[in-house]
């Protein structure tokens, strides 16, 4: 169990250290392109999160900011994880993550998660957790967002 323990941690340092997907984005190429900000000040994290939709499906996710390793490898691993899928799975992959860290009842699972279960370790330090999902409630934000103009019922959306 602890090999498995040190391989999640050195693919939470390897994204802490070498994010990808760091980048702001070009929202005037066309498509649906969304931006939200987040800020965590337990811990300092900053966030830009960047979408770009097209047809139900997230063609081009990035991040900009900075803040602390899990904050910088969560950010990183949703842009990469998320790239290409339709919203209906983003959906449903963003509601397991947030369960796994936020249900003390939650285990990680693998099958569903993938690589992203690596973060169900992130409970047992709850000062951490806000850190692993100020990404991803960001994205919450920007989903609703492409509901509410799919739906027609988009006010103009401001940034956080």
């Amino acid at each position: 169990m602890s090999d498995l323990r040190d391989l999640y941690q050195s693919l939470i340092l390897d994204h802490g250290q070498n994010p990808r997907n760091k980048r702001t984005m070009d929202c005037h190429e066309g498509g649906q392109c969304r931006c939200t900000d987040g800020y965590n000040p337990l811990c300092g994290d900053k966030l830009t999160l960047f979408v770009k939709a097209e047809n139900g499906v997230l063609e081009d996710l990035s991040f900009d900011g900075h803040g602390c390793a899990i904050f910088t490898a969560s950010s990183s691993m949703l842009t990469e994880v998320l790239k290409g899928r339709s919203v209906e799975e983003i959906r449903e992959i963003n509601d397991q993550y947030l369960q796994m860290l936020t249900d003390d009842e939650s285990r990680p699972d693998p099958e569903g998660l993938g690589k992203l279960a690596v973060f169900g370790g992130v409970k047992d330090f709850p000062a951490r957790v806000k850190c692993a999902t100020l990404p991803w409630r960001a994205l919450e934000a920007i989903l609703k967002a492409v509901d509410e103009e799919s739906r027609g019922t988009a006010e103009p959306v401001e940034t956080e």
